[in-house]
């Protein structure tokens, strides 16, 4: 560890939003390539990384328990990755804080690795450019690029492919997840049809009901395969669609977790509250669409 490093460093994994996602081919080594605008909400876990003398994982939270049985959290598959690197042992002690359920179409476990990466490298003093940073990041999981930049992007390719979305205006999101794990190949394998064309936004929404507006024109391409999966993710989308001043509807991901958009904090917060009294049992959140990091 070089002189300068960080006796502690604490990380902030926010979940990540498909705000639409098409399918727009397919790679001959079976990966699918994507469009979507991802962005990323004000609500997720939280690591606080230590130096020690080996390396070592507590996780804790009210979503814990959803990893119980996994047995090499991405978090640690992301330190031996980065020490390899870096040229150094992986040494440190690491507490992930889960409030984002698992297997929940949001990047939980992508934005888990991701905050590993960064903070692994301001405690081990390691100053790699963004470029290779991503690099180890995609060799961990497709989504592990945009979550180590953490704010509104165009992800095409299979998640490698990343270039800065307009401005986007003050936006407030509902996620809603019915606590039932989707498998994103199961829904793939589930999915028919052929491939949507790209459709990046070109410009920047004067308001949320713009910014709504265009993502009328747009989808998420695995939203009817994962109802297949998992039929609540139906449910949980009406639910969301029946709020007041709900401008829109989605899945993010490959499913469960579904969102709604708001114009305003009241409304989202509104809506949180109604959608938790008539489903308690669902996981509910109401947080703003985070601009940047």
């Amino acid at each position: 560890m070089s002189a300068g490093a960080a006796a502690a460093v604490e990380e902030f994994a926010p979940a990540k939003v498909n705000l639409y996602l098409h399918v727009v081919g397919k790679r001959p080594d079976g990966y699918h390539l994507l469009d979507s605008l991802v962005v990323f909400a004000g609500i997720g876990d939280s690591l606080v990384i230590e130096p020690a003398d080996d390396l070592s994982l507590r996780i804790d939270g009210p979503t814990a328990g959803g990893l119980a049985a996994e047995p090499d959290n991405i978090v640690l598959k992301a330190a031996r990755r980065l020490a390899e690197s870096a040229g150094v042992s992986p040494r440190a002690a690491i507490t992930l804080t889960k409030r984002l359920p698992v297997a929940a179409g949001i990047g939980g476990g992508s934005a888990d690795g991701a905050a590993a990466l960064r903070g692994l490298c301001t405690l081990w003093g390691f100053a790699p450019g963004d470029a290779e940073l991503e690099r180890l990041g995609l060799a961990l999981g497709a989504d592990l690029p945009v979550c180590l930049r953490g704010r509104p992007t165009q992800m095409s390719g299979i998640g490698e492919v990343l270039t800065a979305a307009p401005a986007l205006p003050p936006v407030w999101l509902v996620l809603a997840n019915p606590r039932v794990a989707v498998s994103t190949p199961a829904v793939f394998r589930a999915r028919q049809g052929g491939f949507s064309a790209p459709a990046p936004l070109a410009e920047a929404p004067a308001d949320a009901a713009a910014l709504a507006r265009a993502l009328t024109t747009r989808g998420n391409d695995l939203a009817t395969a994962a109802v297949a999966v998992a039929p609540v993710v139906g449910e949980v989308l009406s639910a969301l669609d029946g709020q007041p001043d709900c401008l829109l509807a989605r899945m993010s991901g490959s499913g469960a977790t579904c969102f709604g958009l708001f114009a305003t904090a009241t409304a989202a917060a509104s809506a949180a509250e109604s959608l938790t009294a008539a489903h308690p049992a669902w996981w509910i959140a109401a947080a703003p669409l985070v601009s940047r990091r």
